[in-house]
């Protein structure tokens, strides 16, 4: 299972607290776990990414081991400590300003 953590404010669009514990088929990407996500709550679709290209939205970083994967690409495969379930995804709301 692999594990993500969603800021507040989409933990409440998609009503639950926590994290999220989600079954992903195949290589663990960016991509896939997007997918999982947004298949287990359609509610978040268009949230995250944009529905007709598929890119990130802007102000939504991925994380991983402390490290931000937001300009990876989708299909790169996450490490393996989010994989197996060790570590989770963390979905972050950027904040911008000066």
């Amino acid at each position: 299972m692999i594990r993500v953590e969603l800021p507040a404010h989409l933990r409440t669009l998609a009503r639950v607290t926590g994290e999220v514990q989600l079954a992903v088929e195949g290589r663990v990407t960016q991509r896939s776990v997007l997918d999982a996500l947004e298949s287990r709550y359609p509610m978040l679709s268009g949230t995250l990414r944009d529905q007709l290209t598929g890119q990130r939205r802007p102000f939504v970083r991925f994380f991983a081991n402390s490290e931000d994967l937001s300009h990876e690409p989708p299909d790169s495969p996450l490490p393996a400590s989010v994989a197996t379930g060790a570590e989770p995804m963390l979905i972050v709301g950027a904040i911008a300003g000066g």
